[in-house]
């Protein structure tokens, strides 16, 4: 096993794979779906920093393990940076709220949008793909479990931030 860095080159959640260019040089690196949510994300956008445990298999060298995963843009911890791309007032949107547990309800990356629910609430939250792109990740699936902070947009309840469901828990690790 080796530890190796490098930049996911492209991920495919459908096809359940992907590959992360090596630092060094070399060959790229598979990247499977199951080593991605055994990290916490069913999906990661393009450009993301990782650092991965990796082991030589008949395919070529593959990630076993994420050891760390960093956004593309250095401020990965400013809240609401997708908002301004969906063309929505910052000054219009306020939020004290935390990080919520919660559950897609159901989100098509074709249309670039979907709606979670709060746990506890079945009122719709809207989650567009902007957002999800500004926290690193390239789309959700029926049912996964996720973190959001939300505000009162100009249609009714927005996701501002989306995170893995257990972020805090690693954040802080």
């Amino acid at each position: 096993m080796v530890i190796k860095t490098g930049n996911v080159k492209w991920f495919d959640s459908t096809k359940g794979f992907g590959f992360i260019t090596d630092d060094d040089g070399g060959r790229d690196i598979l990247l499977h779906a199951n080593v991605l949510r055994n990290f916490g994300h069913s999906s990661i956008v393009e450009g993301a920093r990782v650092e991965v445990e990796a082991a030589e298999s008949t395919r070529g060298l593959q990630a076993i393990d994420i050891v760390k995963l960093d956004l593309p843009e250095s401020e990965s911890d400013v809240i609401l940076r997708g908002v301004p791309e969906l063309g929505i007032d910052l000054s219009t949107l306020t939020s004290d709220e935390p990080l919520t547990p919660s559950r897609v309800k159901w989100f098509d990356k074709v249309k670039g949008f979907g709606f979670v629910n709060l746990f506890g609430s079945t009122d719709d939250v809207f989650v567009h793909m902007e957002v999800l792109r500004a926290y690193g990740l390239a789309e959700l699936a029926q049912g996964e479990a996720i973190c959001v902070r939300t505000a009162q947009g100009p249609r009714g309840r927005m996701a501002i931030e989306v995170r893995a469901w257990d972020y805090e828990i690693t954040k802080d690790a």
